[in-house]
Parts: C-alpha cells; sequence; structure tokens
C-alpha cells in the first residue's frame, strides 16, 4: 500500500497541494444555538482525512482522486469538491 501511495503521490506531485493528514477521532457540532460533543454513533460516513489539489479543471481533480491509492479498497470511497472562493 505504502509503495503504490508514494506512486500516487509522486506521479501527481504537480496537482497536491496538501495532504492534510489524518483527522482525530471525536470532535465537537457547531450550530447557531451552541456546541455539543460529536461525532454521533449514528453517523454513516467516516472522514478519514482531507487533501488540498490544484487542477487546471474539475475533470483533472477527478483524474487525481480516480487513481488514488485510497478508492482501491473495497467499501472505500475520496470525494472530489471545489472550493468556493470569495
Amino acid at each position: 500500500m505504502y509503495a503504490a501511495f508514494n506512486a500516487w503521490k509522486e506521479k501527481f506531485k504537480d496537482n497536491i497541494v496538501d495532504l492534510g493528514g489524518q483527522l482525530k477521532p471525536g470532535g465537537k457540532i457547531v450550530t447557531a444555538s451552541g456546541v455539543t460533543d460529536g461525532p454521533f454513533i449514528e453517523v454513516k460516513e467516516i472522514v478519514g482525512g482531507f487533501m488540498i489539489v490544484a487542477a487546471e479543471s474539475y475533470e483533472r481533480a477527478l483524474e487525481v482522486a480516480r487513481e488514488s491509492p485510497g478508492v482501491m479498497m473495497p467499501g472505500s470511497s475520496v470525494e472530489v469538491r471545489e472550493i468556493a472562493s470569495p
């Protein structure tokens, strides 16, 4: 897995801006009415980490994600979202 991940990082090094790392377990839920502990057991999706990539098009960002070792494991997925600019 490490060899596949390192090969992927090398191939797309011009696109990978920030690998972001893993997120720690736990956290808080912030709403207008206050802050509560979370995430809760009814969470159906788990976020394992994040990454920021720079791409000249949405299609290029999808290509980077599609070849990620993170999508090769059964049941895993990568979500691609565009960062909104002000």
